[in-house]
């Protein structure tokens, strides 16, 4: 399989080909993750804010692909803690407190 592209996702799905058992050939023009992935957050989420949109299966999945990311690579990621902000007059604190609730059980 010849890949074009060393960012996260040629990276990714060159990894998964090797898995398969697949021979792969990577071609990247720059530095590995150089282009788009050098300026992400490298953040690996389920995606919260899709929870107001009721996207409950989507967040699940996405919930269930980071624990699996983090099963095959525990040496570079792991849990952060975040303090998250909240100001009066955007959404009630129990609707939040119930959104990340939902967040922690859902997936």
């Amino acid at each position: 399989m010849f890949v074009i592209g060393g960012g996260i996702n040629g990276c990714g799905i060159a990894r998964d080909a090797v898995g398969r058992g697949f021979s792969v050939f990577l071609a990247e023009m720059n530095d590995l993750a150089s282009g788009t992935s050098s300026g992400s957050t490298k953040l690996i989420h389920g995606g919260l804010r899709y929870l107001e949109f009721y996207e409950f299966r989507l967040v699940r999945e996405a919930l269930m692909e980071r624990e699996i990311l983090w099963k095959n690579a525990p040496h570079i990621i792991w849990p952060m803690r975040f303090v998250l902000p909240y100001a009066r007059g955007l959404r009630p604190a129990w609707l939040i407190r119930l959104g990340l609730f939902l967040y922690d059980h859902i997936g």
